[in-house]
């Protein structure tokens, strides 16, 4: 099972990954027939050399298949790198082995997200998961991400929000999503980065707009 979404994105994921399932299900199930009722009866038609008409039938339904999967599949992936009129725009930085965050719409905010050790956790932190500074959006807006690296290749993922970028060094991706509600939600980078790879969490808290204009005028004056 996947998680549940939280963007418009992930919903169009979700709905092809059960479409995808469902094409398969029937073919297994067909498959499976015929396999068994080869296995449990005793036909046998000396005569037949060829079967043009069978031929064709068995050519034919498998094109008609895999293009039931490729039409929804190429709409996603044009829908996955549409980006209009973003609200936000953050750049993100993979370090090895944590992440920088630039809100450069407003002053030029930086930070950097470490993991929280586990001895320094508290009894509301998530072990392996939880960082220092959360990456601060508002809900129901249009949020562009810049996304590079300093050093090697990264990847900025959160499987909620249906959203996987790679970090490269010395060049700068960019990814839009919406996101449908308030929470917290969690991301690891899903690019083997060294030794440390498995630490360096992304938490993204979602808040209504009113509190992210709060946020944003206490991080200008600190």
């Amino acid at each position: 099972m996947l998680q549940d979404s939280a963007s418009p994105l992930m919903e169009q994921l979700s709905y092809f990954h059960d479409h995808t399932l469902m094409i398969l299900l029937i073919i297994t199930v067909l498959v499976g027939q015929l396999m068994l009722s080869l296995f449990l009866n005793k036909f046998t038609h000396r005569f037949l050399l060829e079967g043009q008409m069978i031929e064709i039938i068995w050519t034919i339904l498998p094109t008609i298949t895999l293009i039931f999967i490729a039409i929804p599949s190429l709409r996603l992936i044009y829908i996955l790198d549409e980006v209009n009129n973003p609200s936000i725009t953050i750049k993100t930085i993979g370090h090895q082995w944590y992440w920088s965050y630039e809100y450069s719409d407003f002053n030029n905010i930086e930070f950097d997200s470490y993991m929280i050790p586990t001895d320094e956790l508290n009894n509301y932190n998530f072990r392996l998961l939880d960082v220092d500074n959360r990456i601060v959006v508002p809900f129901e807006s249009n949020i562009r991400m810049l996304v590079t690296a300093a050093d090697v290749i990264h990847s900025w993922t959160i499987p909620s929000l249906g959203v996987k970028i790679d970090a490269t060094p010395g060049r700068l991706n960019q990814i839009s999503f919406i996101i449908n509600r308030s929470g917290l939600f969690f991301g690891q980078c899903s690019e083997i980065c060294g030794a440390n790879h498995s630490f360096m969490p992304i938490v993204l808290e979602s808040i209504s707009p009113t509190y992210f204009t709060k946020w944003i005028m206490k991080m200008i004056k600190l």
